[in-house]
């Protein structure tokens, strides 16, 4: 494209924004009252951070997504991130662990620590965190099917190294509803998959009281292709779900909402993305006190992982990623997250190396130490076009969650395709926007180079698979058969009955049960889910 061809403004699809205003006056925000609408940071409705003194009193996670090949293979990974100035551990694992096929299973032939680290055994889960103590780090495990039988796993692996489950701090995603929303890595209808979340709810309240037990993720709503005001309207739907369905089972609002944590993706529209991070504080907060009743002030209060956009980065010139997830990090940490993992360079093209990881975890600790950004809570408060953006954010989720109450609630949205259909619509008109060039990405259609030079990427060895194939075989051999066949028979009962799953699942892990079994148990009494067409 040449320069009299290029259009005179490169508009982000789908944006909010609107297209025709370029000044923002007082008069943009109606009847805007900063005390009930923006309050103080750290109070009610949180709209300026969930606490007080914000980034002065603690810094965000820095928290890399890692995981590939063997349990020993991402071990030195999270060291290796350790040692370079990582605050948090959060694990990737492959195709197979997510699904709740054991590393031998056919189907998972070919994927064994290709996406992620294989972890079928209370062994391999000791392995991962081998030299790491658990009573001392917050770890995030990106798992939602299988989430409950991983975070046993976990527990089970912090009692051999003589951590009480009390003392336990981390997430697991546990968040079925955006899997069957956008990233379709489901294994069981929606009803027995919200028992299963529940259980997990119930018992965490219980048993590991500083476990954040569901991450409500929007991240993956966006990658599949969303608007930012579709990923945070589905995303708050999503948790205000999980709100009613532990309510319905019993538990008190207040004994597991302050324990409900949110994902969301930073994109490159930059002053969309900071008032979208803003709203959904107000939003959470003002529904959970005035619709659920909630009277904890933590039962208010949204904290959010961010995770820049993996779906913006290119594979033509990969430098340049390094610029774009600075920017949406930046997004991020004026957003008010807690907890932040910056895309490398080279996730276009494949899992990251070690140097473009490294260089992704020095632009976080640049924004942190060196820009001054982490000095001032909420700088962007008062602006026109921040305020605008966030109360519009604020009345466009409205309208949305009174379309998917229409429908019967977010499930009954889901088995209709509702917002499949929607986010497919925008993903559809995003790609369109790009290859009719209304909106420019830089080295993709514009600017572009014909000739690049290849950078080095990580690749997995095919030895992986067939060692962590022995391992698990391994462990079936060795185990008490008689204790892993009882074991396996709690879960049946409990999946049967009402009791609930999760210690079923530690006795079983304690037995040397394997992932793929637990699951095959679950299979049987549940089912799987198979999703309806979807057309627009």
């Amino acid at each position: 494209m040449t320069p009299s061809e290029r259009p005179a403004r490169s508009r982000f699809p789908g944006t909010i924004v609107p297209a025709d205003k370029v000044v923002y006056t007082p008069q943009d925000l109606g009847d805007f009252d900063p005390e009930r609408d923006l309050g103080r940071p750290g109070e009610y409705p949180f709209t300026r951070g969930p606490y007080r003194d914000m980034y002065r009193g603690k810094l965000w996670t820095m928290r890399q997504f890692s995981g590939y090949g063997t349990a020993r293979d991402t071990n030195r990974r999270f060291r290796y991130l350790l040692e370079h100035g990582q605050t948090g551990l959060s694990v990737a694992f492959d195709m197979p662990t997510l699904m709740g096929y054991d590393s031998d299973h056919p189907r998972a032939r070919g994927e064994v620590g290709r996406e992620g680290v294989a972890v079928c055994t209370l062994e391999d889960m000791e392995t991962l965190f081998e030299g790491i103590p658990l009573g001392e780090v917050s770890t995030s495990m990106t798992i939602n099917s299988t989430a409950a039988i991983l975070l046993a796993f976990y527990i089970a692996a912090a009692e051999r190294q003589g951590v009480a489950p009390e003392r336990l701090r981390g997430t697991i995603q546990n968040d079925i509803l955006k899997e069957y929303i956008a990233q379709k890595e489901w294994i069981f209808p929606p009803l027995p998959s919200m028992r299963i979340v529940t259980d997990v709810m119930a018992y965490c309240a219980d048993h590991v009281p500083k476990w954040n037990t569901i991450s409500i993720s929007g991240y993956h709503i966006r990658e599949a292709g969303s608007t930012a005001l579709q990923e945070l309207a589905y995303t708050l739907m999503d948790g205000f779900t999980y709100v009613e369905f532990g309510m319905r089972a019993g538990l008190p609002v207040d004994r597991f909402a302050p324990r409900l944590s949110f994902f969301f993706n930073a994109h490159m529209n930059f002053f969309e993305e900071i008032a979208k991070f803003r709203a959904a504080r107000r939003i959470w907060a003002r529904r959970m006190r005035e619709r659920y009743g909630a009277r904890n002030p933590e039962s208010w209060r949204l904290r959010f992982h961010t995770q820049t956009a993996g779906c913006s980065l290119t594979a033509q010139q990969p430098q340049n990623n390094i610029v774009r997830t600075a920017l949406e990090a930046l997004a991020a940490v004026l957003g008010g997250t807690q907890s932040l993992h910056t895309n490398s360079m080279d996730e276009a093209l494949a899992l990251p190396s070690e140097e473009a990881v490294k260089i992704a975890l020095r632009t976080q600790q640049i924004l942190a130490y060196e820009t001054g950004v982490a000095d001032v809570i909420d700088p962007l408060a008062g602006s026109y076009f921040v305020e605008f953006l966030t109360n519009r954010f604020e009345e466009e989720c409205g309208r949305i969650f009174e379309e998917i109450e229409k429908r019967g609630g977010m499930i009954a949205a889901i088995e209709q395709g509702y917002p499949q259909r929607e986010i497919a619509r925008a993903a559809y008109e995003f790609q369109k926007d790009v290859e009719e060039k209304r909106y420019l990405v830089v080295g993709v259609n514009d600017y572009v180079e014909p000739q690049e030079r290849p950078i080095p990427i990580l690749k997995i060895d095919p030895a992986v698979e067939r060692d962590q194939i022995e391992r698990v075989r391994a462990v079936r051999a060795r185990r008490n058969a008689a204790a892993a066949a009882r074991a396996l028979e709690g879960i049946r009962s409990a999946a049967r009955g009402g009791d609930n799953l999760m210690p079923r699942f530690l006795e079983a892990a304690r037995a040397g049960v394997t992932l793929g079994e637990m699951v095959d148990v679950l299979r049987a009494e549940f089912g799987e889910w198979r999703e309806p067409p979807t057309y627009w």
